[in-house]
């Protein structure tokens, strides 16, 4: 399941210091960590992530390269893929339940987590678990028996719970179960210790008391910030199509990543790159004078697409971004799409996946987001090819040629 690993163990104080302090939200409870860490002890250290969608993103980025921090001190780490409770949906941060997904489908969304995981942590030392490993062979009498630990009152104190009562909105029974079994996850894994986002300190905490109710010491917790999307307001979610996907090509992730509020810059440096903190407000003390702040935002596109894709990739990006979008001509890599005169723009675009859907073909379309290049407008979203050559840009980074056959 996953390497032998003989790594050294580092305990050197500034580096446990700088792991514990940058990125990091809240430690409970620090001291105890510290001193943990310290010791030359040999932690197991716990990330879950529920495959609700098939990509993982920057957000998800920020606890995995907390990880990998970890990782390189020497601790064991354990990335457990939330097979069984994506089935019943995390109800942190939500205003109404999640959509209860299949079997197939939660098959489908984490065919690819552990390629895409690796990209951030070196997956050979990485120990991989499933939780339905423990909760496909547990019956009623274990249900029975967690559920009798714990009373409505201690679940329903979590904000996103006291919030949709309030206003109405019903809470599921399994809801309310999820976050039991997310704490049990930490019994079955005997975790030290659990990072999470600081929307998870509720199921977190859980965790503590799940261990402490079983007889097993309770782990410490480290939170780090959410990060928000491109909508520089909402946490970064596919749902919410606001994402930075750690799959996407690299001009797309330098795209996106230029069009992030500025006000998230520096934020986005010092939880995605390895820039150290003084070159980081070294750059920002030379925002206005004389130094254009896009620079700045250019580099942390290169910085964060050589990261996932290479030195060389993130070059080639830059200058496709300059030449596309600060001279105004239509990529010369463009992709290019084989079609009949005949054929509806929606099914040509819907169908080689530039788009995700009719419905968000139809949205773009009344947003003024699909034009003839370079800014013809297209209105019609039944509109045919037609008998020529075209050069279609969809929003503000994705562009398509389409070509008779």
């Amino acid at each position: 399941m996953f390497g032998a690993n003989k790594t050294k163990i580092i305990t050197d104080e500034n580096k446990i210091d700088e792991v514990l302090t940058r990125g990091v939200e809240e430690v409970i409870v620090k001291e105890h960590l510290k001193e943990r860490f310290c010791s030359g002890e040999k932690l197991r250290i716990k990330l879950g992530i529920d495959p609700t969608a098939s990509d993982l993103h920057l957000g998800h980025a920020v606890p995995l390269r907390k990880l990998k921090q970890f990782q390189d001190l020497g601790h064991q780490i354990i990335f457990l893929i939330g097979d069984f409770t994506a089935k019943i949906g995390d109800p942190s941060g939500r205003d109404d339940a999640r959509k209860v997904l299949s079997e197939k489908e939660v098959e489908e969304n984490m065919k690819n987590y552990q390629k895409q995981a690796g990209k951030i942590l070196d997956m050979k030392k990485v120990e991989i678990r499933y939780n339905s490993e423990w909760y496909k062979n547990l019956g009623y009498n274990f249900l029975f028996e967690l559920t009798s630990k714990f009373t409505i009152a201690r679940i329903l104190e979590r904000d996103d719970f006291k919030k949709r009562i309030k206003d109405d909105i019903d809470i599921s029974m399994l809801e309310i179960l999820y976050p039991l079994l997310q704490g049990y996850d930490s019994v079955a894994l005997d975790a030290d210790v659990e990072i999470g986002g600081t929307d998870q300190k509720f199921n977190l905490l859980m965790g503590r008391k799940v261990q402490r109710r079983y007889g097993k010491p309770e782990q410490d917790i480290l939170t780090v910030p959410l990060l928000e999307g491109l909508d520089g307001v909402n946490k970064m979610s596919k749902s919410l199509n606001n994402y930075i996907g750690i799959n996407e090509d690299s001009d797309n992730m330098f795209g996106k990543t230029m069009s992030i509020s500025d006000s998230l810059v520096r934020k986005y440096f010092r939880l995605l790159t390895d820039l150290q903190e003084d070159e980081i407000d070294g750059m920002r003390k030379k925002v206005g004078m004389d130094f254009n702040p896009k620079n700045i935002k250019i580099k942390l596109a290169k910085e964060i697409v050589k990261m996932y894709h290479g030195e060389k990739e993130a070059k080639k990006a830059q200058e496709n971004f300059e030449r596309t979008f600060s001279k105004r001509e239509f990529p010369e890599d463009a992709k290019v799409l084989k079609v009949l005169k005949t054929d509806k723009l929606i099914d040509v675009l819907v169908d080689n996946k530039i788009v995700e859907s009719k419905s968000e073909f139809r949205r773009l379309i009344l947003a003024g987001a699909v034009s003839d290049f370079p800014n013809k407008k297209i209105s019609d979203s039944n509109e045919a090819v037609g008998g020529s050559e075209r050069k279609i840009k969809v929003g503000k980074r994705v562009f398509v040629v389409l070509r008779l056959k």
